[in-house]
């Protein structure tokens, strides 16, 4: 009984390994497919109900936005225009990852709301600031008619941070303060 070379028998793996993986990247591609325009719409439909939320009324979005030079200018992705002032769609990085949220600021450049859209923040911690309790509420709701640069506590300003979270509380204040210095180079 004659035994397979070692390259031989390194070749049979390899062209197997290669079969396997080419399979599960096409069903991957397939199962992308078939999912990527039910994500779309239900990421449009949070956008949406953000707008809403911190800009009464709501907005369009603006496409021309200017190019001027101001703090935070990077972490703007959206300007959404309404009768009231503007819908601001910010990334700031949190303790995990960005987190995508939208600031509304009034036409005197005072908070409206904000509504965080997306984010990774650690389930009873960081992902306190987005959760519809009352302790986010509260959290959230301390921004609302802020007009000037705002910080935590520890950080010398007037913000209360979460419990746990100080990190996901300061990035939530860097994405108001370029929402606000957004909102003032828009008139």
């Amino acid at each position: 009984m004659k035994t397979e070379s070692n390259v031989m028998y390194i070749a049979r793996l390899a062209v197997t390994l290669l079969l396997i993986t080419s399979v599960v990247a096409l069903a991957l591609a397939g199962v992308n497919a078939v999912t990527a325009p039910a994500i779309a719409k239900l990421t449009a439909e949070k956008t949406q109900a953000a707008i809403q939320a911190v800009l009464p009324g709501g907005g369009e979005e603006m496409s021309d936005l200017p190019a001027v030079d101001y703090e935070g200018a990077d972490l703007v992705s959206k300007v959404y225009k309404g009768e009231n002032g503007y819908a601001i769609e910010v990334t700031p990085g949190g303790f995990d990852n960005t987190i995508t949220m939208m600031v509304g600021v009034d036409t005197e450049g005072k908070v409206l709301g904000i509504s965080i859209i997306k984010h990774t923040e650690t389930a009873g911690l960081g992902a306190v600031a987005a959760a519809g309790t009352p302790a986010g509420e509260s959290f959230r709701g301390q921004f609302v008619g802020q007009s000037g640069s705002v910080a935590v506590t520890k950080d010398g300003g007037a913000m209360d941070a979460i419990t746990g979270a100080t990190i996901t509380s300061r990035a939530i204040c860097v994405g108001v303060n370029a929402a606000l210095a957004c909102a003032a180079t828009l008139g």
